[in-house]
């Protein structure tokens, strides 16, 4: 019978420690909540750099890849010129949230 409570007390034991260590860990919610907001407002000025490009004659939304990153935006991909490349760049400066953008974009000759 002592061995059998004792087995309990160690298995109910074992299954509060998570617990315990989660409810410790009330700190890094905030964080974790903080890279959310950050990965939703990524995902919105993505959205919307592409689509300024789509509604853009100059700037091809198919050839140009966008990608952000706590609001810096990194552009990369072909343009078929220089005017392109720099429109392009243009469009996701001047997009609300932007912190800066890293122009990657190759020029095809």
């Amino acid at each position: 019978m002592k061995a059998k409570l004792a087995a309990t007390c160690f298995v109910a034991g074992a299954l509060l420690v998570p617990v315990a260590g989660y409810s410790a860990d009330t700190k890094e919610a905030p964080s974790k909540t903080e890279s959310a907001k950050e990965v939703v407002s990524d995902s919105v000025i993505t959205t919307k750099i592409k689509a300024e490009f789509a509604n853009d004659k100059q700037v091809s939304a198919m050839s140009i890849k966008v990608d952000t990153d706590k609001g810096v935006v990194k552009l990369s991909g072909n343009a078929k010129s220089k005017d392109e490349a720099d429109k392009a760049a243009s469009i996701a400066k001047n997009t609300k949230g932007v912190v800066s953008v890293k122009n990657d974009i190759q020029v095809m000759k």
